[in-house]
C-alpha cells in the first residue's frame, strides 16, 4: 500500500515513479481517496521536476483508461484524426476534414470548445442552427461509415481523470509544463480511437507555445507517446505569430472556411491545411509522396467535392444545407466598425494574442468552459504582415453587439500592429515536421 505523502516526497526529490505508483495517484485522485491538496503538491513537484518519457507515457495511458475508449473497429479503412494546440483564427478542421473525407478516408474528430483567446471547433460548428455535436458513439460510427466524416464533442466519460487533473492544474498554476500538456492532449486523442494522429503544434504570439524550442519539445513528447501506443503519429510546427487567415470569431471563421472550400481561401490558411492534409493522406496510405497528396487535396477544392462533403456533413448532424449555401446570412450584429490605421509603412507584426483578446472583449471567447459566448462577434483583418499601409487606410473590420466593447476591441487591434519602413520577410507557415 502506497502513501501519497511518500510519492510526493519522491517526485519532489526528482525520483522516478513506476506504473503502480502512478496508478495509485491517478486512480486515487479520480475516485476521491487522494485529496486535492495532496494532488496539488504532487503536480507542483512535477511542474518543477518534470516526468521522464516512460512516466509521461504511463500517465497518459492511465488517464486514457480512466473512462471510455472508443472502439472504431466497425469503421473500415485507416481512421485519421488531427489535433491543434490552439491558435487565433484556427479554422483548419472545418476546411481540412471535408477534404480528407471527400477522398474516402474516414475522418473521426473529437473536438473541444474554445478557451481564452483560442477558438474551439465545436463552438464554430454550433453557429449552424440545429447542428448537433452531442451524438452517440453509434451515430458517430454510422456517420463516418456513411459520409466518411463525423465531428463530436468529447463525452463526459472520455479521459475523466484528465478533466479532473486539468481543472486542478488550472487552479494551481501548473498548466504550462510539457509532460503534463502532452499527456493531457494525448490521453484524449488515444481514447478517441483513431489509427493515425496528426498534431498541429502552434508556435508564436497567438499560441500557448511562444518559442520554437518549447513547441519542438511538446511535439516530440506527443509523437513519442503516440508511437509507444502503436499509433501513427506526426506533428507539424506551424506559425501562429499572426492570426491564421483573415477572420477571428466563430461565425466569421465558419464563413471563411466555406469560402476556402469554394477556392477562395487565404494563402496562409491553405498552406497549413495542405501541409497537415498531406501527412494525413500519406498516413492513410492514400498517397505515396507529398506531391501526390497535395495534388489530390487541391483537386477536392477545384472539383467541388470538399464543399459538397461539408454540406452533407452539416446536414448529417442536424444542420441545414441552405445555411452553408447562404453563409453570409448567419452574420447578424448591431455594430460594424472599420478600423483605420494611425500609422504607415509595412505591417511588420500583428500580435495574434491581442487580436484574439479583441474577439474575447467583444464577447467571442470564454474564461471558463461553461461560459456563454457570442458566436456572431469578431474581427476581419484587411491587412496582414508585409502589406503596405497608409495612414487612414482600413486595416480591419469589427463586428460587435456592444458599442463600448467595439471601442475597446478597436484599441486592442491598433495596439497589436507594428510597422516598419521596409518590407519584412514573411515567416513560413510550416516550421518543422516531427515524426
Amino acid at each position: 500500500m502506497y502513501r501519497m505523502y511518500d510519492l510526493i516526497e519522491k517526485k519532489k526529490r526528482k525520483g522516478v515513479l513506476d506504473e503502480e505508483e502512478l496508478r495509485f495517484i491517478v486512480n486515487g485522485f479520480t475516485d476521491g481517496s487522494v485529496p486535492d491538496y495532496q494532488m496539488s503538491a504532487f503536480l507542483m513537484a512535477v511542474y518543477f521536476n518534470g516526468l521522464n518519457e516512460k512516466e509521461t507515457f504511463t500517465l497518459t495511458m492511465l488517464m486514457r483508461d480512466s473512462g471510455d475508449v472508443m472502439d472504431l473497429s466497425a469503421i473500415s479503412g485507416v481512421k485519421v484524426d488531427k489535433h491543434s494546440t490552439g491558435g487565433v483564427g484556427d479554422k483548419v478542421t472545418l476546411v481540412l476534414a471535408p477534404m480528407i473525407a471527400s477522398l474516402g478516408i474516414p475522418m473521426t474528430k473529437m473536438s473541444g470548445r474554445g478557451l481564452g483567446h483560442t477558438g474551439g471547433t465545436i463552438d464554430k460548428l454550433e453557429a449552424f442552427p440545429g447542428f448537433q455535436t452531442s451524438i452517440s458513439e453509434e451515430e458517430f460510427i454510422q456517420n463516418v461509415n456513411r459520409y466518411k466524416i463525423a465531428v463530436a464533442g468529447q463525452t463526459k466519460n472520455l479521459a475523466p481523470a484528465d478533466k479532473k487533473i486539468y481543472a486542478l492544474r488550472d487552479a494551481t498554476a501548473c498548466v504550462d509544463e510539457i509532460s503534463l500538456i502532452a499527456s493531457s492532449i494525448m490521453s484524449k486523442k488515444l481514447a478517441s480511437g483513431a489509427d493515425g494522429i496528426c498534431l498541429d503544434v502552434k508556435v508564436g504570439s497567438g499560441a500557448f507555445m511562444k518559442t520554437i524550442k518549447d513547441a519542438q519539445k511538446l511535439a516530440e513528447t506527443m509523437v513519442d507517446i503516440g508511437k509507444r501506443a502503436n499509433k501513427q503519429t506526426v506533428a507539424l510546427l506551424t506559425n501562429m505569430d499572426e492570426p491564421l487567415g483573415n477572420c477571428v470569431g466563430n461565425i466569421l471563421e465558419v464563413m471563411e472556411a466555406v469560402e476556402s472550400l469554394q477556392g477562395r481561401g487565404p494563402k496562409d490558411l491553405m498552406e497549413v491545411v495542405f501541409a497537415l492534409g498531406t501527412q494525413m493522406l500519406m498516413m492513410a496510405g492514400a498517397a505515396q509522396d507529398a506531391k501526390e497528396a497535395e495534388d489530390k487535396l487541391k483537386n477536392t477544392i477545384s472539383d467541388g467535392s470538399a464543399y459538397e462533403k461539408f454540406c452533407c456533413f452539416i446536414e448529417a448532424q442536424g444542420g441545414h444545407r441552405s445555411d452553408v449555401e447562404h453563409i453570409d446570412s448567419l452574420q447578424k450584429v448591431s455594430f460594424v466598425q472599420k478600423v483605420k490605421s494611425t500609422n504607415e509603412g509595412y505591417l511588420s507584426h500583428i500580435n495574434a494574442e491581442r487580436i484574439g483578446h479583441a474577439s474575447v472583449v467583444l464577447g467571442g471567447g470564454r474564461a471558463k468552459k461553461e461560459d456563454d459566448i457570442d458566436l456572431s462577434v469578431g474581427v476581419r483583418l484587411l491587412k496582414k504582415v508585409a502589406d503596405p499601409v497608409k495612414i487612414g487606410e482600413k486595416i480591419a473590420v469589427i463586428y460587435g453587439n456592444d458599442e463600448e466593447k467595439v471601442r475597446l476591441a478597436e484599441k486592442e487591434i491598433l495596439e497589436s500592429c507594428e510597422f516598419s519602413d521596409s518590407c519584412p520577410e514573411k515567416i513560413p507557415m510550416v516550421l518543422e515536421i516531427i515524426k
